[in-house]
């Protein structure tokens, strides 16, 4: 029991350095105005990434697939974002639309 204990504070701890030091630093260092306009354009980047990831299936020697219901999923989600820029609106119109289409559409 101790081991598993020590084994989770562990992976707590490797879990928690490489993503909390960085802001520690980077907090006391200035950065160049390039480098800062760049940084500002990466959550859009990784957004755009993980919603092309799930509506898209991937098959090795084919084009993608469009996944219908998740991108129904995502037009009302998406028309929600333009007109709040409030995320928690986004998720949770995301999150019924699709438990509708998933009950209209098992």
């Amino acid at each position: 029991m101790g081991e598993f204990v020590i084994l989770m504070v562990a992976c707590g701890i490797v879990t928690w350095v490489p993503r909390v030091l960085p802001f520690i630093f980077s907090k006391k260092m200035a950065f160049p105005e390039t480098f800062t306009v760049f940084l500002s354009y990466l959550p859009l980047c990784i957004l755009a990434a993980l919603l092309v990831q799930n509506l898209l299936v991937f098959r090795e020697g084919q084009w993608p697939l469009l996944k219908i219901k998740e991108t129904l999923a995502c037009l009302p989600a998406l028309a929600v974002g333009y007109y709040t820029k409030d995320l928690m609106k986004i998720v949770v119109t995301g999150i019924i639309t699709m438990a509708l289409i998933r009950l209209v559409f098992p």
